[in-house]
């Protein structure tokens, strides 16, 4: 028997003068999460199932950017994304363009678990979605007042916002501060951004029987273009698991892809023969470029590791030694 470990994220990239409420708003929530995967670890559930677990209860909470509370496209709708991996046999499924399935991550992990695919994407995924019988909603059920406020605001500046949840701050503070952040330098894909916080969601766990599992979930960015699809449903890039560890990513999407993050700490542990945490200090310093991401990850002798080149991570890992942590900051 070996020793479980759990690990979830609520996005990498924080608002610096994020107000001490929020923070402590954040805190609770990560922690409601660690307890809920604690449990069920502590009653044998396997770390695919309590990984599916944990991000449906992230995907069902507004505070961060996945299920209820996603970023909201250029045209005011959502469109949500998630995958999920079980690492004995790298088994995967994953999903893109949802618009009306309450929890993204119980989809994929029917399309690894139901359907002969890896990848649905888009009224595909939603037929399928209807076919399983899975919980669906309209998708008004997602749009929160502030994500609403939020695009408005990045209209206004022209820009795609990654920080799109600064409540301490009236609108015509926020656009003076979104102007602001066009012209820091900032830039995706050659274009400008605004700050950086990206709050996608996920949860990586290794079980006592030292299987592996990961699972991300995500509304992607707020003022996307329509068909924009992130890191959060590419295996290998945004979620990946195997018999040596299993890793979920969060941050600027592109510069993820580009690094395929998360296979890349699994390769280096294999190849280079590094330790979980060396090699996600390895991945963060040497594969982003210039790009800005964060990652938690565990490994299969119960070790549990996170790394980020942002300001701050919303984070929380445990260990069954007794170990816990819930952090924003460095």
């Amino acid at each position: 028997m070996g020793r479980w470990a759990i690990a979830v994220h609520g996005g990498a990239g924080v608002d610096p003068n994020l107000p001490a409420q929020r923070q402590d708003e954040a805190k609770q929530l990560l922690t409601r999460c660690l307890n809920l995967g604690i449990s069920s670890l502590q009653s044998s559930l396997s770390a695919i199932d309590v990984v599916e677990l944990v991000v449906r209860e992230l995907e069902s909470d507004p505070f961060f950017n996945s299920g209820r509370g996603s970023a909201l496209t250029e045209n005011g709708t959502v469109e949500m994304e998630a995958s999920i991996m079980d690492g004995p046999k790298r088994r995967c499924g994953a999903v893109s363009g949802l618009t009306t399935v309450k929890n993204p991550v119980s989809l994929a992990r029917l399309v690894m678990d139901k359907s002969p695919h890896s990848y649905l994407a888009f009224s595909g995924a939603e037929a399928f979605a209807k076919q399983q019988g899975v919980v669906m909603v309209d998708n008004d059920y997602f749009v929160t007042e502030e994500n609403l406020g939020m695009l408005k605001l990045a209209k206004e500046a022209n820009a795609i916002v990654f920080d799109y949840r600064i409540p301490s701050l009236g609108l015509g503070s926020c656009s003076a501060g979104a102007g602001a952040a066009i012209d820091n330098g900032l830039q995706m894909n050659g274009l400008p951004i605004s700050i950086y916080a990206p709050e996608t969601v996920g949860c990586v766990v290794v079980d006592s029987e030292g299987r592996c599992a990961a699972a991300t979930s995500t509304g992607g960015l707020m003022n996307k273009m329509i068909g924009r699809i992130g890191d959060s449903p590419l295996i290998g890039s945004g979620t990946y698991a195997c018999n040596i560890c299993a890793v979920s990513c969060t941050g600027e999407g592109e510069a993820i892809i580009r690094g395929t993050l998360a296979r890349d700490v699994a390769a280096v542990m294999e190849y280079k023969g590094l330790g979980l945490q060396d090699a996600i200090d390895f991945v963060v310093k040497e594969r982003l470029d210039e790009g800005k991401a964060g990652m938690i990850a565990v490994s299969s002798n119960g070790e549990v590791a996170y790394g980020f080149n942002t300001t701050g991570m919303f984070r929380g890992c445990a260990t069954e030694d007794g170990f816990m942590e819930v952090g924003i900051w460095e």
